[in-house]
């Protein structure tokens, strides 16, 4: 079993997904013109697929309430800096100050223009390159 992709409900997943791929460079796969308006997307690497969606017999989730550390995508970025005021110029909104993990990886958590948290990250060291296996937090 592989995973295919990870969906997300979205107060506009149209807008979203046209957001997502004009500044995130993410493509759109397939989309639905009507409810629940699935748009699905794959990473310019592609090797993710996230879906937005927005179900009309559920109640959008207030995106802005959601802690960052409950949940968020992450991206990894060459230059933390440049990137993040690339997206904040682009509608995002930044949500605390650059940190540092105990591993030396730097990040900075955002938030899309509805409210889903980002977080853009650099790793010392690619994950899955350093040979270990462990615990440490994102």
């Amino acid at each position: 079993m592989r995973p295919e992709h990870v969906g997300l409900a979205m107060p506009d997943p149209i807008a979203a997904a046209a957001w997502y791929g004009r500044h995130l460079g993410w493509q759109t796969i397939r989309a639905s013109s009507g409810p629940p308006y699935a748009h699905f997307l794959r990473s310019p690497d592609g090797g993710t697929v996230i879906e937005f969606f927005n179900d009309p017999a559920v109640a959008d989730a207030d995106l802005w309430k959601v802690d960052a550390m409950q949940g968020h995508l992450a991206f990894a970025v060459d230059d933390l800096e440049s990137q993040c005021e690339r997206l904040v110029s682009a509608g995002a909104v930044v949500d605390g100050p650059t940190a540092s993990t105990p591993a030396g990886d730097r990040y900075v958590m955002l938030r899309d223009p509805w409210g889903l948290p980002l977080q853009l990250i650099t790793r010392r060291v690619e994950l899955g390159h350093d040979g270990r296996e462990g615990d440490e937090r994102s």
